[in-house]
């Protein structure tokens, strides 16, 4: 690569050996890359962080990274913070913007992936609102919730089992519904296929539906929505 176009190659990225960042996405995106955490080391997520912190502007984050490897980067990269439910490290999060995000759950046990999806929300500045326990099994629970969910610009609905709840609030709502399945049921739930398939088939047209247990794919869905 010579001229002109290396050194634009070289403003857009950062070669550290191991990775290579991509320094644009900020501008094209509104927000830097984003860390995904299994699979590097402390050391690597250390020298990531670092250099998206020197050369963007915006929130880091980091996700899915485990307790013991988050204690050790925070100890290396000052003034960050761990949110250990959401398995999240966030430094410089965005100031929060006018627009609402509710996120409601199904069942308990979807709270891990509900966590995760307000703490990445909650760092690129969205205003998050979170309501829990609410599946169709007991479908008055979710009734006594409706001005709430009417009120969002997004809700992001996390379910797992059939996960139902996402076309009942399909059809309550007129923001836009982003749909988690989880992970959560027994045998035939196929550890989130099944979720997956009823949000798919949602007789509540126009959903969004992100990958199994992907609350970071729903938060940075309703960032989309947002900008």
């Amino acid at each position: 690569m010579s001229g002109a176009r290396g050194a634009d190659h070289e403003r857009r990225t950062r070669d550290l050996g191991f990775a290579t960042l991509d320094l644009d996405r900020e501008r094209r995106q509104g927000l830097p890359e984003i860390v995904y955490g299994p699979g590097k080391t402390p050391s690597q997520v250390t020298a990531i962080v670092s250099a998206l912190l020197a050369h963007n502007t915006g929130p880091v984050l980091v996700t899915r990274i485990e307790a013991a490897d988050a204690g050790t980067v925070l100890a290396r990269v000052p003034d960050g913070t761990h949110d250990a439910e959401a398995r999240l490290l966030v430094w410089r999060p965005a100031p929060p913007r006018e627009f609402s995000v509710v996120i409601v759950t199904a069942g308990t046990a979807d709270g891990p992936v509900a966590a995760e999806a307000a703490g990445v929300a909650t760092a690129v500045g969205l205003g998050v609102t979170r309501v829990s326990d609410v599946g169709v099994a007991g479908l008055h629970r979710l009734l006594a919730r409706v001005d709430t969910l009417r009120a969002a610009d997004c809700v992001i609905v996390v379910a797992g089992m059939e996960a139902a709840l996402a076309s009942a609030v399909g059809g309550l709502v007129a923001a836009p519904v982003v749909a988690v399945p989880t992970s959560t049921g027994y045998g035939a739930a196929f550890e989130g296929v099944t979720a997956l398939l009823g949000m798919l088939s949602s007789c509540a047209a126009g959903l969004t539906v992100v990958n199994i247990d992907s609350g970071f794919a729903a938060a940075l869905a309703a960032h989309r929505m947002a900008r």
